[in-house]
């Protein structure tokens, strides 16, 4: 999987609001997190209904040392707040997917984005695994529930689901699935896997209006 930016395809139907729907009571927060071009920006682009927010920049020279550019030799801009996007689950119910900036100098914004979630998906890439520590160690910090999608890039190797368990030193409760975060119906399975998992271990109330 290359980095493609992610479609701005909505999934409310052509013209439809992009307001949230008077008959909504209820707000769930989600974090999509990982490590620096792992394709967060994609992934809440592609399930989200309304255009997302994105505050992305070019990568800078300044950057140069720090951004590891391997495996992704042609990513030109980052995050450098947050991706925002909606997903609308009934009539009642609303989740907000938030992505957060993977290097470390954002880890300050973690603060405020880690309150009021209710878990968060970490995105993964198989060839650089040992990137995926940091954040997994913050959420751990802070008491974070979370589960792990390997997004499956074009050229990144494939590995037995118990070798990549062993590397990410993952409980056996924490799930562990693939996805592709260009495609809604593979991202929508990681986000399921996600919520199954909050579904078992209590959780923050969400957010009634």
């Amino acid at each position: 999987m290359g980095s493609a930016p992610a479609s701005d395809r909505a999934l409310v139907p052509p013209g439809g609001p992009s307001y949230v729907a008077d008959s909504v009571r209820t707000a769930a927060k989600i974090l999509v997190v990982g490590h620096f071009a792992v394709g967060k920006t994609t992934f809440v682009g592609t399930l989200s209904e309304i255009k997302p927010l994105r505050t992305e920049e070019p990568l800078s020279q300044a950057g140069a040392h720090i951004d590891d550019l391997a495996g992704v030799p042609d990513k030109t801009t980052t995050t450098v707040a947050m991706d925002f996007g909606r997903l609308t689950l009934s009539e009642s119910l609303v989740l907000y997917l938030f992505g957060a900036p993977g290097q470390k100098r954002f880890a300050q914004l973690w603060t405020d984005m880690l309150q009021g979630a209710l878990g968060a998906l970490v995105l993964a890439d198989t060839r650089r695994l040992d990137q995926s520590f940091d954040v997994m160690g913050l959420l751990e910090e802070y008491g974070m529930p979370y589960a792990v999608a390997v997004n499956q890039f074009d050229a990144a190797p494939h590995f037995p689901e118990e070798e990549i368990r062993e590397a990410l030193d993952l409980l056996p409760e924490t799930p562990l699935v693939t996805c592709d975060a260009r495609d809604a119906a593979s991202s929508t399975k990681a986000l399921i896997a996600l919520v199954e998992h909050l579904q078992t271990r209590p959780t923050p109330a969400a957010q009634e209006f």
